[in-house]
């Protein structure tokens, strides 16, 4: 039976942890937010589907041999030096988060000073709904021993690197594509909407792009990925600014990205609104919801 220890119980931290431990593993969980208001209902959920919360970070990571962090970008440093002093001889920080190149180095290098080991893990695809079998790529010099290990735990994990940073590139530069189209779809629709334009923006661009789903279910899933996830996305984004900045590209259009993959949540909180409230989810009813004065 593989010890996993799972750092983070948002959306991506219990898919893992459910699946994982369905399929035999031994998993325990932390995430800070077991100390505030919401902590018990957290830990409720935990033990719901079959994996046991911990009362600490270190609780956590005792006897586990894979330790996945699964935080927001603008936790995994922290979360990875926390963790460093920490781990063990044997044990193996697995930096799930979408951060930087350099920011996934020093995260190494942080590991390095302990007894730990680094695996730098890039998350190629939403975790919903292929769960377990989203792609991952691995980077570091154990990145093939842990792909191994990944797959026989159900995993779909394949070996792309043995330096650090070089799978995180990848799936930067692949978000200023993924979360620009979102935020593209976001801005282009909702001027549409404004003008009363909508349905004829749509023809326009399902005539150049008909095998896209214009006129079908794109538009509602693309805007409803800002909707729901744009706070952590834009916080994807200002990593993707330094990947762009450090190899010395201004990346205007990926901050430009950012603004907007936060602007939507924040407008649905001044309306007193959460993703939840407009589940099921219609792009036209939202914004114009959100074209109201809150």
């Amino acid at each position: 039976m593989t010890n996993i220890a799972i750092i983070g119980f948002g959306e991506a931290g219990r898919i893992y942890a459910q699946d994982l431990a369905s399929l035999g593993a031994q998993v325990k969980v932390w995430d800070k937010k077991f100390l505030n208001a919401e902590g018990d209902a957290l830990k409720a959920q935990a033990e719901q589907v079959g994996v046991q919360p911990a009362g600490n970070l270190a609780l956590a990571l005792t006897g586990a041999e894979l330790v996945l962090s699964l935080v927001t970008a603008g936790n995994a440093f922290a979360v990875a030096e926390q963790a460093a002093a920490l781990l063990r001889e044997g044990q193996t920080l697995l930096d799930f988060n979408s951060v930087a190149p350099e920011t996934k180095r020093a995260a190494a290098r942080a590991v390095a000073q302990g007894a730990g080991r680094y695996i730098d893990v890039a998350v190629m695809a939403p975790v919903p709904p292929k769960r377990l079998a989203t792609p991952l790529l691995l980077g570091g010099t154990q990145a093939r021993q842990i792909a191994a290990q990944l797959s026989e735990l159900g995993c779909q994990a394949r070996a792309a690197s043995e330096e650090v940073g070089a799978v995180s590139a990848i799936k930067m530069c692949r978000s200023v594509m993924i979360k620009g189209l979102e935020a593209l779809t976001t801005e282009c629709l909702g001027a549409a909407q404004r003008y009363g334009v909508e349905d004829a923006v749509l023809e326009s661009l399902h005539a150049s792009f008909p095998s896209l789903g214009w006129q079908a279910e794109l538009p509602d899933y693309l805007i409803s990925r800002v909707a729901e996830h744009g706070v952590r996305r834009a916080e994807e984004m200002q990593e993707v600014v330094k990947t762009l900045q450090d190899v010395g590209l201004a990346g205007t259009l990926s901050q430009a990205i950012r603004h907007v993959q936060a602007d939507l949540p924040a407008q649905l909180s001044a309306h007193h609104l959460r993703y939840l409230d407009v589940v099921p989810f219609s792009w036209r009813a939202v914004l114009t919801k959100l074209a109201e004065k809150p």
